[in-house]
């Protein structure tokens, strides 16, 4: 009896120090880190992040249209109310917010908005550089459509074209040939007489720019927008066509892919240069180039998955690209190794087997993970079968992909720039997926060699690096001439 009196007494002690331990951690409840916003005309994202889970719950209120969001288990600290802050009056779905201590360990947050919206609120687990992640992405009831982006992006730029305005990118060369037509005018002219056409998003709109896109990281060597490369010309005009049944007589869109961005950044330089920013920036030029150039008199246009600071998931990319019927895809990055000594440029095109190199098999899967850093809905079982559909690769597409590939590599070599690999690389690379559009991704550098990093952040290396991607772009469609087809709204 006295041996199980002492037994009993031990249990009980050992009771009362859990109950103890679990009340002081339900007291302290979960502390937020920080709070960031990643407006764009697509989706406006917030994401609160912090040490441990937190549980929300969501009310959608109309006339005004309003969103509340109670966080339990958290109290009103700095960081939370640095939110209020953070809302940009560009931003095309928030007009601003409210946050207060609703209830004890409850936090409201009231998010009053420009325009009715369809919330979706989810967590994320940590990842890479992040804790416990709770996110609110706010999407138009009626989704942006990427032809009608594209038709817009083209309203907008035009005044730019006439010296109206600054435009974001370079301007084009001047032995770049200007089309004599342009077709996707008369698609916007068509569009003008639908009944009760869409209007832009505000942010694609407001004085001609969008607002939300953040500055770009700081040149380090002032240059002229054009310097002469001293191992390459100018962009040519296109290599000539013999056949002139080849005319296409249509658009040619090139769907540009800068990497990551938003809560993703990409690969880090020891200089703190993000890839995020970098491959924005290349693709900006490129897209002026493209603008400006033609195939076999076809006007080619340029279609960016994403023309500011926020996150697309890699089925959303390719997505995008069909929709607007891409004739090729070019996901723009900057390689990142363990050790600083790797270095050089690489192009890669997909693999329906096995990778081509370890090396290669390394990156797609780093360039994979991509969606868990930049953070998915994995509760969105629509995109999850979308993705799914994706995985029907031709071996035509692959060729394709090839051929591309090498005409780029052959470019980037011509000026000057060191390759990592001298061939095309073959890997498993989500964003490569387009069963139906030619896709590569383009390596820049290492933006882990401190030496390719300083390159890639002056504008001389840009432009060229722009140029010789452009003329493989041209090179590529002097040899395999695009279908003629028509495009549907």
């Amino acid at each position: 009896m006295k041996a199980a009196g002492l037994k009993r007494r031990v249990l009980l002690q050992g009771g009362s120090i859990a109950l103890m331990l679990g009340v002081h951690q339900i007291a302290r409840g979960a502390t937020i880190l920080a709070v960031r916003v990643w407006p764009a005309a697509d989706y406006t994202r917030v994401t609160i992040e912090s040490d441990a889970r937190l549980n929300s719950q969501q009310l959608v209120v109309g006339s005004p249209p309003r969103l509340a969001v109670d966080i339990e288990g958290i109290d009103l600290n700095p960081e939370l109310r640095e939110l209020v802050g953070k809302i940009k009056p560009g931003d095309p779905y928030i007009n601003g917010l409210r946050v207060g201590q609703n209830a004890p360990k409850v936090v409201r947050i009231v998010f009053d908005l420009k325009q009715a919206v369809v919330p979706q609120v989810f967590s994320l687990a940590p990842v890479a550089a992040y804790k416990h992640r709770l996110v609110l992405d706010l999407y138009p009831e009626q989704a942006i459509d990427p032809m009608e982006a594209l038709i817009a992006e083209r309203l907008r730029d035009a005044p730019r074209a006439s010296g109206g305005g600054s435009a974001v990118a370079v301007a084009p060369p001047p032995t770049a040939p200007a089309p004599a037509a342009d077709p996707l005018g008369d698609l916007m002219a068509q569009q003008s007489m639908r009944p009760g056409p869409q209007s832009p998003p505000p942010a694609a709109t407001a004085g001609g720019e969008r607002p939300v896109t953040p500055p770009p990281p700081p040149v380090v060597a002032a240059a002229p927008a054009r310097p002469p490369a001293p191992s390459a010309s100018p962009v040519p005009p296109p290599p000539p066509v013999s056949a002139t049944a080849n005319r296409t007589d249509r658009i040619i869109i090139v769907a540009l892919d800068p990497g990551h961005g938003g809560e993703d950044p990409g690969a880090i330089g020891p200089n703190g240069t993000r890839e995020k920013d970098i491959v924005l920036q290349v693709a900006h030029r490129l897209r002026q180039r493209i603008n400006a150039s033609s195939v076999n008199g076809s006007p080619m246009r340029a279609f960016l998955t994403r023309d500011a600071d926020f996150f697309v998931p890699l089925g959303v990319r390719v997505q995008k690209a069909r929709r607007v019927q891409a004739d090729l895809f070019v996901s723009i990055h900057a390689d990142a190794f363990t050790t600083p000594a790797a270095r050089g440029a690489s192009v890669f095109a997909l693999s329906q087997s096995g990778a081509s190199s370890s090396a290669a098999r390394w990156l797609a899967n780093k360039e994979n993970d991509a969606d868990r850093v930049g953070g998915v809905n994995v509760g969105n079982h629509e995109a999850q079968v979308q993705r799914a559909l994706l995985d029907m690769s031709t071996t035509a597409q692959i060729n394709d992909s090839l051929k591309l590939g090498g005409a780029m590599l052959g470019e980037i070599k011509g000026i000057g720039a060191r390759l990592h690999k001298g061939q095309v690389e073959q890997a498993g690379f989500a964003v490569l997926k387009a069963p139906d559009i030619p896709s590569v991704l383009v390596e820049t550098a290492f933006i882990s060699n401190p030496e390719e990093e300083a390159n890639l952040r002056r504008v001389d290396y840009q432009e060229n690096l722009a140029d010789a991607l452009m003329r493989g772009i041209q090179r590529y469609f002097a040899q395999n001439p695009p279908l003629a087809r028509s495009r549907q709204l």
